[in-house]
């Protein structure tokens, strides 16, 4: 088995070599805390969660770091409008980043540099480039010399050439550094101090650092200078992960990364996510109404890659599928005790099926065919549970459930598709909201309104036991089975 990634820089599907045999070294752009997440961040970093939990079943030693911007534009007008500090804000919505990604089961990172925590690497890094000739100082700014870079664009597949001012997104038609700059490509890698600003000591006067040059530099200090994999969202990969590149190529004189992997965008109903258009999500808004599990399911049936579109439709389906998947998962919880589970607990998982999964997602992490192997197991499992309650006793041996239930349990682990602690010590019996005494006395009287043929009374009541989650099991002789 051989696991093959789409690397952004040489535009195709390749086989994944790490630099150290069994070791990954993987960086991921993280947020701007200067607001609450929105759900195109969760996505963001749920997808490279599970990327970081594939590779460590795989065998990898990974190593996983995600940065926080907590210098910006935004974030200063933020502090301003409210007429606090940045480090207010920052740290407001850095607390707010983890509640968020805690309640959608997103583990840690090994580390979360912060650029203003970075600050002396940031301006040893831009006095490389200054020495090297692609940077020069210019009335208490530093610009990178794009022209300097001959491969710049070799990420994003644009030429200078190509991009306009004004029409690209590069280039703006009103640039208010224009007159400093020796060509309107080039970009900021140290602002000048503006009034009322923080601002920091520099060999160039006091001021803040660009944003690109922020993530070069937080690459390298934890990192080294040539990683494995970086990622980020595609909306990144121009211009700021091309000018990641340029900068740090050019001060380092090595690869900054080996692969380059991009998640897609999130739409709402087909349409772009934005605040104007009125559609705007916040991950901790999603979260209070939707169950965690199913928001994870829902953004993993889609390919990493694609774009995702978040309908209600598509969400309902999440919710469908989440229930078989819990179902399954529940399994030895609801009848490991009925199969001898407590005295010999499952320990081992089906090889075969581990190698079918790995093979499926190898497949530059396609986490929605991986998906289809724990729906087929849970559905046997729900199968064999129905067999248990219905007739007391199941098609597959005790040893083969359990070696089943293991299996979905260890690879939905891979997809942090986890019930919660209370869903796990619910027993079966209590999940409904009646009691068997209850059940048994509705079933007396159903039973009493079909012998006086009055079937709707009959329709009536099986409705509202189903509607507690009791399924009933008529049976000859006018018997009635029921269970949860």
């Amino acid at each position: 088995m051989t696991l093959t990634v789409f690397n952004s820089l040489t535009h195709r599907q390749e086989p994944f070599t790490p630099i150290a045999a069994g070791k990954i070294r993987m960086y991921c752009c993280g947020i701007t805390v200067y607001d609450y997440c929105h759900l195109g961040h969760g996505r963001t970093c749920l997808v490279w969660d599970v990327v970081r939990r594939y590779l460590k079943w795989r065998g990898y030693d990974v190593q996983y770091v995600q940065n926080f911007t907590d210098i910006d534009d935004k974030i200063l007008k933020r502090a301003q409008d409210e007429g606090v500090t940045m480090e207010n804000v920052s740290e407001r919505f850095i607390a707010a980043y983890f509640e968020d990604m805690d309640r959608l089961g997103v583990q840690k990172a090994d580390a979360y540099p912060r650029a203003t925590h970075t600050l002396d690497g940031i301006q040893r890094l831009v006095s490389q480039l200054e020495s090297k000739g692609y940077a020069y100082p210019a009335n208490g700014d530093v610009y990178y010399s794009v022209r300097k870079f001959p491969e710049y664009g070799k990420l994003s597949g644009r030429k200078l050439e190509d991009l306009k001012a004004g029409a690209s997104g590069r280039v703006e038609e009103t640039d208010p550094d224009a007159a400093k700059k020796r060509d309107p490509f080039d970009f900021a890698l140290w602002k000048a101090a503006k009034p009322d600003e923080p601002a920091y000591p520099s060999p160039w006067g006091e001021g803040r650092p660009g944003w690109h040059i922020e993530c070069s530099a937080m690459v390298k200090e934890q990192l080294g200078d040539t990683i494995d994999i970086h990622v980020g969202g595609g909306d990144l990969m121009f211009p700021h992960h091309e000018n990641e590149i340029a900068q740090s190529e050019a001060a380092n004189g090595h690869p900054l990364a080996n692969y380059w992997l991009h998640n897609g965008m999130v739409k709402i109903d087909g349409e772009k996510m934005s605040k104007s258009l009125g559609n705007f999500i916040t991950l901790r808004d999603l979260l209070d109404k939707v169950e965690p599990m199913v928001v994870r399911l829902f953004i993993l049936q889609a390919h990493y890659r694609k774009p995702l579109d978040f309908t209600d439709e598509g969400l309902d389906a999440a919710r469908n599928g989440w229930k078989t998947l819990k179902e399954g998962l529940l399994f030895k919880d609801h009848y490991g005790q009925q199969l001898g589970w407590d005295k010999n607990p499952p320990q081992q998982s089906d090889e075969q099926i581990q190698q079918r999964f790995a093979e499926i997602v190898d497949d530059d992490f396609n986490f929605a065919g991986g998906l289809a192997i724990l729906f087929e197991l849970a559905k046997e499992l729900r199968k064999e549970g129905n067999l248990l309650v219905h007739q007391g006793k199941t098609e597959a041996t005790a040893d083969e459930l359990a070696v089943k239930w293991h299996t979905l349990s260890e690879l939905a682990n891979v997809f942090g598709l986890i019930p919660d602690e209370e869903e796990t010590s619910t027993p079966l019996e209590e999940e409904g909201t009646l009691s068997d005494e209850e059940i048994e006395s509705l079933l007396e009287q159903r039973a009493a309104a079909r012998k006086a043929k009055n079937f709707a009374e009959a329709d009536r009541i099986r409705d509202e036991l189903q509607d507690h989650g009791i399924n009933l099991i008529d049976q000859p002789g006018g018997k009635t089975r029921w269970h949860r």
